[in-house]
């Protein structure tokens, strides 16, 4: 036993991290490599080691021994050897099936072995070739209906053919069999397109991360070529796009979340290379051009005039001979997008995200259609070497009127909820806070507009929502950057990559449920390098003793594996107005991260 260790690992795949000692937080950038956080009160997290979390940990690097040393290296007690076992034949289960083209000599081997009865006269020119560690493992494959169903057929002892077009469907159908695949099939060049980062003679500088993250997508052997690479908000994702197709030369489809980040990409793009303007294509809902470089959104690929008609544009996927599309935003991705996505393997594919997580549930989904992950830069990390602003994060209690606690109590469900979340004290608490921070540019983010529309006329702050047009956001977002408007309030649109470098204070009063991926999106509207002290300020407003305290647990789950603390307060006029540091010393409970 070593008492100071402070992970109790069990056997069930759950490990307890106890906060507060000497390697907890060693711990905790170990833990988040290879396993999930569950729970996270103060005194203890909860993390559990999935399949997938091993899988993404096996594609960086790690082997079972690492993993198990890891553990070892933070545990109180022995480890059940069990587990031990477990986490190795896990492991071992990413590499037992590659996947690559058929080569003359498989096509000669099979005609070999037909002659000898040993397999049927399916013939593998033009197939690719799934290669099992052996044959026992083939075996068992083989009698799968639903991979027959998708034209695999035996060519050798250890290894079967399938026809490249079910190449996505078959990486798909494996995984969920719990067998990884290493694609090593290679993929179409695409059409040339010459270009260089930076212009003229001013070439454009990356930061180190930034080529690390790039190599790792190229792969050491230079085979690689799908993958997703994980970076906070506000390291450069775009710049390491950017830096991914420098390298490849060819004509490449971004697609992102919405029109505001297609043109940010496409501002990027005429700043940062040195590409024809006419070469670069934007296809949204306003503008279909298919140019070299084209840039979409995920929606219009989604898009159909009825419920059960065509996607009109996903045709948007195969337009060009494209030699990369790059998945911005990939934790995003529609369900419509993975089933294309798995028609078009030959192509490279590279996912940008600042969190894989995803709330439903499709993470396999992006490791076997898009790629395992190839890189993960700590949010913390980033933040100690000044790339990303260092973030006070406040979660802010307000109590409930009787009244609205009677209202509350005679709701049912999602109704409790969005009456804890529309609380009309967040109205104080919004208008104490701006006070306190008079001057620093400012966001206001909510999920109900009714709430939010209240908030713009009592603080007399424009508001920005779905409804309004593209013309207008851009208006608004652009006085913000330029100073001219110091608080812009926004709905669930500010989400996601939207570029306010500036921003430096975020006041959350109301979100989706218990949902880990938009939390995380919108403290990175902050995340950007501040002048001066290069500090932020984030605040959840929560209802106090309601439904919404349990989902902001939920939400906060995943800034707290990446090393943020929430101060725990209880809504005090007076002491809002104060500072953040006296607050903190004034002994506000902290909710671990």
């Amino acid at each position: 036993m070593n008492p100071e260790y402070p992970c109790i690992v069990q056997r069930d795949f759950t490990i307890l991290l106890e906060m507060g000692l000497p390697r907890s937080e060693y711990a905790r950038s170990q833990l988040q490599v290879y396993a999930e956080l569950v729970k996270s009160p103060s005194a203890f997290h909860t993390y559990h080691i999935t399949p997938l979390s091993l899988w993404n940990a096996a594609a960086l690097g790690w082997s079972a021994e690492d993993i198990q040393n890891s553990l070892q290296s933070t545990s109180r007690w022995d480890i059940p050897l069990d587990l031990l076992k477990d986490i190795e034949q896990l492991v071992s289960r990413y590499g037992k099936l590659t996947l690559s083209r058929a080569r003359v000599e498989d096509v000669q081997a099979t005609s070999e072995e037909m002659e000898k009865g040993t397999v049927d006269s399916y013939t593998v020119g033009g197939h690719l070739i799934l290669t099992a560690d052996t044959p026992a493992l083939l075996k068992e494959l083989l009698i799968k209906q639903e991979l027959k169903q998708l034209g695999l057929h035996r060519t050798g002892e250890v290894s079967a053919s399938v026809p490249p077009e079910n190449r996505g469907l078959l990486k798909q159908e494996l995984i969920r069999l719990g067998y990884p695949v290493v694609d090593t099939a290679g993929y179409l060049e695409g059409n040339q397109l010459r270009f260089s980062l930076g212009q003229g003679q001013a070439k454009l500088q990356l930061r180190d991360y930034q080529v690390e993250a790039a190599d790792a997508f190229e792969g050491a052997d230079g085979l690689g070529g799908s993958g997703v690479l994980v970076l906070p908000c506000g390291a450069g994702k775009t710049v390491i796009g950017m830096a991914v197709m420098d390298r490849l030369q060819c004509e490449v489809l971004i697609l992102t979340s919405n029109t505001t980040s297609v043109r940010q990409w496409i501002g990027e793009l005429k700043q940062k290379t040195d590409i024809p303007v006419d070469s670069i294509g934007e296809y949204s809902g306003q503008k279909k051009e298919v140019r070299p470089i084209t840039v979409a959104t995920y929606q219009i690929l989604t898009h159909r005039r009825s419920k059960d008609g065509e996607f009109e544009h996903m045709k948007l996927l195969s337009e060009r001979k494209w030699g990369l599309i790059v998945y911005d935003e990939v934790h995003l991705l529609p369900a419509p997008v993975f089933r294309a996505t798995a028609d078009i393997q030959a192509t490279r594919r590279l996912g940008l995200t600042a969190t894989l997580v995803r709330e439903d549930g499709c993470e396999r989904d992006v490791f076997s259609l898009i790629g395992p992950k190839r890189y993960d830069m700590p949010w913390k990390e980033l933040e100690q070497q000044g790339w990303i602003a260092q973030v006070d994060c406040v979660e802010l209690r307000l109590p409930m009127t009787a009244e609205l606690l009677e209202r509350s109590m005679r709701a049912e469900g999602r109704q409790q909820y969005r009456i804890a979340a529309e609380n009309p004290a967040k109205l104080e608490a919004v208008h104490s806070l701006m006070q306190r921070h008079s001057g620093l540019p400012t966001l206001i983010i909510g999920q109900y507009l009714d709430q939010l529309r209240t908030l713009a006329r009592e603080l007399d702050v424009p508001l920005i929502t779905g409804s309004m047009s593209q013309t207008e956001r851009v208006r608004w977002f652009d006085a913000f950057r330029k100073g001219t408007i110091r608080t812009l309030l926004v709905s669930k649109v500010a989400n996601f990559a939207v570029d306010l470098p500036d921003a430096a204070v975020a006041i959350e009063v109301s979100g989706s449920f218990g949902s880990r991926q938009e939390e995380a999106q919108r403290l990175g509207r902050i995340l950007r390098p501040k002048s001066g002290e290069n500090k932020a300020y984030f605040y959840a407003l929560v209802t106090e003793n309601s439904k919404e305290t349990d989902f902001a647990a939920r939400r906060q789950l995943f800034l707290i594996e990446q090393g943020y603390e929430y101060a725990v307060h209880r809504f005090n006029a007076a002491e809002v107005m104060g500072s953040a540091d006296d607050e903190a010393a004034e002994g506000g409970k902290k909710r671990e991260a």
